[in-house]
C-alpha cells in the first residue's frame, strides 16, 4: 500500500509541475488586468522548441531557455495587441492558441533529422535527482525523487505568493488589475505593468511546456499538452487568483491523472477514453463547485479590470 501511495504521489507532483508554472504565470497576467487565452499555444510552442533545441544541442538547459524566450515573445505579441492596440483580449488570446498550435505542429514535423518529424526521437532530458535522507521518508520520498524543474516549483510557489502580497511591486500589480485609473493617478505605469506581467506569464507558460517534453514525458508528440493550457485558465479561477492555491488545483489534476494511469496499468475494464477524461471532468466539476460557492459568499475575487482595455486620459 505504501509503495502504491508513493507511486501515485510521485506521478501527481510530476504531472502537476507544468500546470503550476503556467498557472502562476497566468495568475500574474490576469492580476494586471490582461486575460490571456493563448496559454495552450504557448505551452505547445515551449514544448516543441525545447525538445528540438535539446535534441540538436544535447543541452536541456538551452532548450529551457529557448522555450522561455518563445513563450515571452508570443506573450509580447498578445500584450502589443491588447495593451497598445487595445484589441479584444479574448479574440487575441484565442488567435494566439490557434497560431501556437499550428506552428508547433509544423515545427514538430520538420525539425527532425533531414527535415523529418521529431516524433519518436530521443534526446537529452532532465532525470530525477534523489535528495539524500529526505528520499528515505515513507510516502513523502516521492517529493524528493523528482527532476530539477519540479524542485524549482517548490521554491517558485512561496516566492510568487510573497511577491504578490508582501511587496510594493505586488501591490502595484494588484492595483493595476483592480483599478487602472487609480493606479495611474498614483504614478504607476499601467501599460508597462501589463506588458511586464503578460510577458512573464508567457515565459512561465513556455517553461511549463518545456517540462512536458524534457521531463514529464521526454520527447515530442502532436498535442503533447493535451489541453493543459485550458486547464490552466480554469485553475487560475479555481485558485481565486492566488499563486499558492494553484498548487491545490494542479495536484488535483495530477492526482486524478496518476489514478487513471494506475487503473489502466491494472487492466481496469473501463474504456481508456473514459479514463483519459477523468482529470478534465474532475477539474471542471471542482471549478464549478468552487466558483458557485465563492459567488454565493460574494468572495469571487476576480480583478475588477480583468479583460478591460485601459486608455489614459491626458489632461
Amino acid at each position: 500500500m505504501i509503495a502504491l501511495l508513493t507511486s501515485i504521489l510521485a506521478i501527481t507532483v510530476r504531472a502537476g509541475t507544468s500546470l503550476v508554472y503556467a498557472a502562476i504565470g497566468e495568475t500574474y497576467t490576469e492580476r494586471s488586468g490582461i486575460l490571456n487565452l493563448g496559454v495552450e499555444g504557448m505551452m505547445l510552442m515551449g514544448a516543441a522548441t525545447a525538445f528540438a533545441v535539446t535534441y540538436w544541442t544535447g543541452n536541456p538547459w538551452l532548450g529551457v531557455a529557448v522555450a522561455i524566450a518563445v513563450g515571452a515573445v508570443m506573450a509580447a505579441m498578445h500584450a502589443f495587441l491588447t495593451v497598445t492596440m487595445r484589441a479584444n483580449q479574448v479574440v487575441s488570446g484565442l488567435s494566439l492558441t490557434l497560431f501556437g498550435t499550428g506552428l508547433a505542429s509544423f515545427l514538430g514535423q520538420r525539425l527532425g533529422p533531414g527535415g523529418g518529424a521529431l516524433v519518436g526521437l530521443a534526446g537529452a532530458k532532465f532525470d530525477p535527482i534523489v535528495i539524500p535522507v529526505l528520499s528515505r521518508i515513507p510516502v513523502l520520498e516521492a517529493l524528493f525523487r523528482q527532476d530539477i524543474l519540479t524542485y524549482a516549483v517548490y521554491l517558485l510557489v512561496p516566492l510568487a505568493w510573497f511577491f504578490l502580497y508582501k511587496t510594493r511591486f505586488g501591490l502595484n500589480l494588484r492595483a493595476t488589475g483592480e483599478n487602472p485609473q487609480t493606479a495611474d493617478a498614483m504614478g504607476i505605469s499601467v501599460a508597462r505593468t501589463r506588458y511586464v506581467y503578460t510577458i512573464l506569464g508567457g515565459a512561465l507558460a513556455g517553461l511549463g511546456g518545456a517540462h512536458l517534453s524534457l521531463a514529464y514525458t521526454p520527447g515530442w508528440a502532436e498535442n503533447i499538452t493535451g489541453g493543459r493550457g485550458w486547464i490552466v485558465v480554469a485553475l487560475v479561477i479555481f485558485a481565486m487568483w492566488n499563486p499558492a492555491r494553484t498548487v491545490l488545483g494542479a495536484l488535483l489534476f495530477g492526482g486524478i491523472n496518476a489514478v487513471q494511469f494506475r487503473l489502466q496499468a491494472a487492466g481496469a475494464h473501463i474504456p481508456a477514453a473514459y479514463l483519459n477524461m477523468l482529470p478534465y471532468v474532475a477539474t471542471i466539476a471542482v471549478l464549478v463547485a468552487i466558483t458557485w460557492w465563492e459567488a454565493l459568499s460574494k468572495r469571487v475575487g476576480a480583478p475588477a479590470a480583468l479583460g478591460k482595455a485601459y486608455m489614459r486620459e491626458d489632461k
